[in-house]
């Protein structure tokens, strides 16, 4: 279990409030914009630009899995032709002067994919033909066909996973699309967290050395009014001038410092004025508490929560679909299919001189409609249908051969990929735990070295107030005593960012600090 126990965490920050002086004053008149690391979390979360990358590619990816689903929409189709033909006659069995023939053929049909492979479809046919051609019995004549149909393989082809490999894969693309988007969040929160404690690090270094500054200055003028009194040589003062000299030079830099640090912490936040803007003023302080966890616990928490393997994991069952497809193409194409049609026709019938076409002579009409044969269709009257199955074994199944030898390759490949993930993972995880058991014991050790420096500062000036040292050594203890604050600062901050470094290693950052993938989702929305 993780075991955070706070630990003389306030007698760290009161030695780092001995360091709360004044900075350099601003270069705009705007006033310091007051920032806790929650909020710079939250703003980076929401508009980081690196993180609305990723939200659109696992957009994307959700699209791209609609679009795999629409194989198995139904397909609705049309379709309508006219002829008309006129031929000049050549026998007397035709029309006078020229045979015309009107045709008119129109269609609709509905097919839908069934999840095994196979493909049922029902469609309506008609047409209309009317000729002034001799001898017709039905003219007009009008034709409907009601026709159901389907076709399933059976070796090739067939099966549930191979229908849906394509929807599968683009679920696991999708799936993979929002682990990188938490990776992506897991690496901009660290970014965040290490950045803002950089630049509070780089905010104390400086009021350490404005404070050392003002020690070397105060010993100065002490010195300067020894010397008017004659109680110290004029030469020991060019000592404690070339300090103060040294000790503003290193304040210019840790200047510089800070301001470089609060450019990256705007830019993480997407906070970046042209103008310069105003300061940024961490409000939050480094938290000094014990974190105790073994390697194999924050091994299992990886286990589960990393997105990276988790991807690995998304990538093998990919490249298994991969294989599974390749194998069954290796298979004869063998499939069955299967009819039912029902016909219909319908028009006016000629009636002829002794019921006999052959004389020409039309004596009466039977009218009749589309209508008729639409009905014989819909009831089935002429009933047909049919069965078959067709083997297609082809030659060339070398190339086949090929391609699932490819894909067993990129299994293969995938899942010596996942055991080296888990391998980095594991190095990481010993690395991560072993920096924040370090760290801590560093923060205990330099929490001591800097009280003794404290006590050796005033002991020394103790002794320069009654002539028994020298200026050169009450400075060195001045620097010795910066450099121990300093020192014990940033351990405490390596400190923090080792514990940060840990939990973005187990992949829990995000759950600690209750950032959901939907928190950056729903900002580009």
């Amino acid at each position: 279990m993780i075991k955070p126990r706070r630990t003389r965490g306030a007698l760290v920050l009161a030695a780092l409030s001995l360091l709360a002086l004044p900075a350099w004053p601003a270069a705009q008149d705007k006033p310091p914009l007051n920032l806790k690391l929650d909020e710079c979390i939250v703003q980076a979360v929401k508009r980081n630009l690196g993180v609305a990358v990723q939200v659109y590619s696992s957009e994307l990816a959700s699209l791209s899995v609609s679009k795999s689903r629409e194989k198995f929409l139904p397909t609705l189709g049309f379709d309508f032709g006219k002829q008309d033909q006129n031929s000049a006659s050549y026998s007397w069995m035709d029309a006078a002067d020229r045979v015309t023939t009107n045709y008119r053929n129109y269609g609709g049909s509905l097919n839908q994919a069934i999840p095994f492979g196979g493909n049922v479809s029902v469609s309506l046919t008609g047409y209309k033909n009317l000729t002034n051609a001799r001898f017709q019995t039905i003219n007009p004549r009008f034709g409907n066909t009601l026709t159901f149909s389907f076709s399933q393989p059976l070796l090739k082809d067939f099966g549930w996973g191979i229908s849906h490999k394509d929807i599968l894969i683009a679920r696991n693309n999708q799936d993979m699309a929002e682990s990188d988007l938490k990776a992506t969040l897991l690496s901009t929160v660290y970014s965040v967290e290490q950045t803002y404690w950089q630049l509070v690090l780089s905010i104390e270094s400086l009021k350490v050395r404005q404070q050392s500054l003002k020690l070397a200055e105060d010993l100065f003028d002490q010195n300067q009014k020894k010397v008017k009194i004659g109680t110290l040589a004029p030469k020991e003062i060019l000592s404690v001038q070339s300090d103060v000299a040294s000790r503003k030079a290193d304040i210019l830099q840790a200047q510089s410092q800070v301001r470089d640090y609060t450019d990256s912490l705007r830019a993480l936040i997407n906070s970046l004025d042209p103008a310069g803007g105003s300061e940024i003023a961490p409000a939050d302080r480094p938290p000094f508490e014990r974190y105790d966890i073994g390697v194999d616990e924050a091994f299992t928490l990886a286990l589960k929560n990393r997105p990276d393997l988790k991807s690995s994991a998304l990538g093998i069952r990919n490249r298994e679909l991969d294989y599974a497809f390749a194998k069954n193409q290796l298979l004869p194409q063998l499939n069955l299919s299967a009819g039912y049609w029902s016909p219909g026709i319908g028009g006016d019938q000629i009636l002829y001189l002794d019921n006999n076409p052959l004389t020409g002579v039309v004596v009466g009409r039977i009218p009749g409609g589309a209508n008729i044969a639409l009905l014989d269709a819909f009831h089935f009257k002429y009933n047909n249908w049919s069965v078959a199955l067709s083997l297609d074994v082809p030659l060339n199944t070398v190339f086949s051969r090929a391609a699932a030898a490819q894909a067993k390759a990129s299994l293969d490949q995938e899942t010596a990929r996942m055991k080296n993930t888990e391998q980095q993972a594991y190095l990481e995880i010993r690395t991560a735990v072993r920096a924040v058991q370090t760290n801590y014991e560093r923060v205990n050790a330099y929490k001591i070295a800097r009280e003794l420096a404290e006590e050796k500062l005033a002991a020394e000036q103790a002794k320069l107030e009654a002539g028994l040292t020298t200026t050169f050594v009450v400075l060195s203890y001045q620097r010795d005593l910066a450099n121990a604050r300093l020192m014990e600062l940033s351990a405490l901050i390596d400190h923090t960012l080792s514990i940060a470094r840990l939990e973005k290693a187990m992949g829990v950052s995000l759950d600690k600090k209750n950032i959901q993938l939907i928190d950056a989702m729903e900002e580009r929305k």
